[in-house]
């Protein structure tokens, strides 16, 4: 939704809903093959008549595609930032009250608690992606030297 604003900021108003609509269809891949092709297809098909548009499509994929590394079970948690966005909110609550800091290291202290608080929460109540669908991701891998040793045998 973010990079979807950002680039929206960038064509025309007349163009808005072609554009999101365009870039919307790269979510909505089935893999991450398919996925960085659509991206790739989408940005070369603004390429002659929105050339900022296409700078920045150029410049984030990576960045934008990055949820592409995890399994495709927990891809929408991944590309979600609402706990993110719950967080702050937190962290805005709690130093509203405050109101003013005397120092630097009493903001440090707030959202350090803050952030221990969330932390403990999400460990315990709020179970956003099981350890066990996690287990592949933290699987010991070879080694880039071991490679050519695999493959011979």
């Amino acid at each position: 939704m973010h990079f979807v604003r950002n680039a929206l900021a960038l064509v025309p108003k007349s163009a808005a809903e072609l554009v999101a609509a365009s870039i919307r269809t790269v979510f909505a891949q089935p893999d991450a093959t398919t996925t960085r092709e659509q991206w790739r297809r989408v940005a070369d098909g603004f390429r002659e008549r929105f050339p900022r548009l296409t700078a920045l499509l150029d410049d984030a994929e990576d960045e934008v595609l990055a949820y592409l590394s995890v399994p495709r079970t927990h891809w929408r948690q991944v590309w979600s930032t609402n706990p993110l966005e719950r967080l702050n909110k937190e962290v805005k609550r709690r130093s509203d009250v405050v109101g003013i800091f005397p120092n630097a290291a009493a903001v440090t202290r707030l959202v350090g608690m803050v952030l221990a608080e969330q932390h403990d929460e999400w460990q315990v109540s709020r179970r956003y992606v099981s350890p066990d669908s996690l287990a592949p991701l933290l699987a010991p891998r070879p080694a880039a030297d071991a490679l050519p040793a695999l493959a011979a045998a």
